[in-house]
């Protein structure tokens, strides 16, 4: 109803604008353009208003309320988002404006448009002028209010800090204190002043119940807390502002907290909880299906480690956490002798493009084939370590070990004992590097044919490091 009341007066106004045969045709084209304008400001209806100043302003140079209507102008062009050709016009109307209240709003006005074009410091003295010239005006709370923020972006927190306090201990009720409020604890927190800051986020909720604000200020407080020592009272924080707002920007990461912090903190409902919860999320993320798959193996929740898997292999195929926790599942599954979840886990692995989780991935594929006997593929993977660029040395050197392997069960000798005899000179692990030199000598024999032509009787390959070897 009230939409369509205003829709109503919106277009009377506008109707003013149209040239009719009516009573409203009488009145004076100054003073009809005039009155318009400043009816549809009083109304916010600032498109109309707008038009009707304009034309006013442009039409009627002369008339004695051209300064008037200049600062009406302006702010309808800030309200409208237009904060260039609105300090054009509130320039234009300070020339001409004698009464101090309106000079102290056209400054005002002046400041907001310049903090709208990002113009800090000149926004910084307009504001510092206004509000020492007329501390006891009634633009005064604003003009420190928008101090205080063009402080905050010239990167002077100390001068930002000191004009939020102010505001606050001058005007508590005004109806930007919430705001000053917050501002002034994020500021007391990237200061590090931690101390100072958790007063104001303690006592938010009770000093503004109906600020839109309360969520941001239990976020900030929960964050606050948990990363300052108190984990448990941080933890219940967050997890109350997630429930009661699961669909605000700092959402995902106060869940994100809250399954960190239940994973290393909590107690075993806790970390059940924070695993609903990230399976939960809504939208998806392939962070909240990782965590969650992370916090169940940690518990021992097979079952559940495997639904998140699921999930975000399915949801979130390519992603980095995909890959990497595929390498983590598939060193699992080599560990338990499941060779062939180990294959198909690494291979995935082996796609990412981390340097480090592609050569682990196609380490484990390798050592899984070696387990079923299965050379080619086993020497293909290998020799897939080899070829990434970035790999660590013990990586490297096992797989050069298992290539090995590969190949003198495959009777490629000359390439076995290549693999072997890098290993027993560069291997950084004694173990690994004598292990190598006896499978060298073990194989050497077998890369040239003996003059006599006789073939040597070869000894079977042990496991790199095992009692045999």
């Amino acid at each position: 109803m009230k939409r369509r009341l205003a829709i109503v007066a919106a277009l009377a106004l506008a109707s003013l604008l149209i040239p009719a045969v009516s009573p409203v045709s009488a009145l004076e084209e100054a003073d009809r353009l005039f009155l318009v304008g400043e009816r549809a400001m009083a109304d916010r209806f600032f498109p109309v208003a707008r038009r009707a100043l304009e034309r006013f302003a442009v039409q009627f140079p002369d008339d004695a309320r051209q300064p008037r209507a200049l600062l009406m102008l302006g702010k309808a062009r800030l309200q409208l988002n237009d904060p260039e050709s609105a300090l054009e016009a509130l320039t234009r109307a300070q020339s001409s404006l004698t009464a101090a209240a309106e000079v102290q709003e056209v400054k005002f006005w002046q400041a907001e448009a310049l903090f709208r074009l990002k113009r800090f410091a000149e926004a910084r003295t307009a504001y510092d002028e206004i509000a020492r010239n007329d501390a006891g005006g009634p633009l005064a709370p604003d003009a420190f209010y928008g101090l205080a923020w063009s402080e905050l972006e010239l990167k002077n927190p100390e001068p930002a800090m000191t004009a939020f306090r102010e505001f606050l201990t001058t005007w508590p009720d005004h109806g930007l204190a919430a705001t000053a409020t917050l501002q002034l604890a994020r500021a007391l927190v990237e200061a590090k002043r931690i101390s100072e800051a958790l007063p104001l986020l303690s006592t938010f909720k009770a000093k503004y119940p109906g600020s839109k604000l309360l969520p941001d200020a239990q976020y900030l407080l929960g964050w606050v807390k948990y990363t300052n020592g108190d984990r448990q009272g941080g933890l219940k924080d967050l997890n109350e502002f997630a429930t009661a707002n699961p669909n605000h920007d700092q959402a995902p990461e106060a869940r994100r907290l809250v399954a960190q912090g239940y994973a290393k903190y909590g107690d075993r409902t806790q970390r059940i909880t924070a695993y609903k919860s990230l399976m939960a999320q809504n939208p998806p993320t392939a962070e909240a299906y990782a965590e969650a798959a992370a916090l169940a193996g940690g518990l021992g929740l097979l079952v559940e480690q495997e639904a998140a898997w699921r999930k975000l292999r399915t949801d979130f195929p390519t992603d980095p956490l995909t890959r990497k926790m595929a390498g983590d599942l598939a060193r699992t599954a080599f560990e338990k002798k499941n060779w062939k979840d180990a294959i198909t886990l690494g291979t995935v692995a082996a796609q990412s493009d981390d340097d480090t989780v592609r050569a682990d991935g196609w380490l484990t594929v390798g050592e899984s084939e070696l387990k079923q006997r299965r050379f080619a593929p086993a020497a293909k993977a290998f020799e897939s370590v080899g070829s990434v660029s970035d790999v660590e040395a013990g990586v490297r050197f096992r797989a050069l070990a298992g290539l090995g392997l590969a190949r003198e069960e495959l009777k490629e000798y000359n390439a076995a004992l290549t693999a072997y005899e890098a290993v027993a000179k560069n291997s950084p692990d004694t173990t690994l590097r004598d292990w190598a030199r006896a499978r060298a000598a073990a194989v050497k024999p077998y890369a040239t044919k003996p003059a006599n032509g006789t073939t040597p009787k070869r000894s079977e390959p042990a496991k790199p490091g095992s009692k045999k070897s």
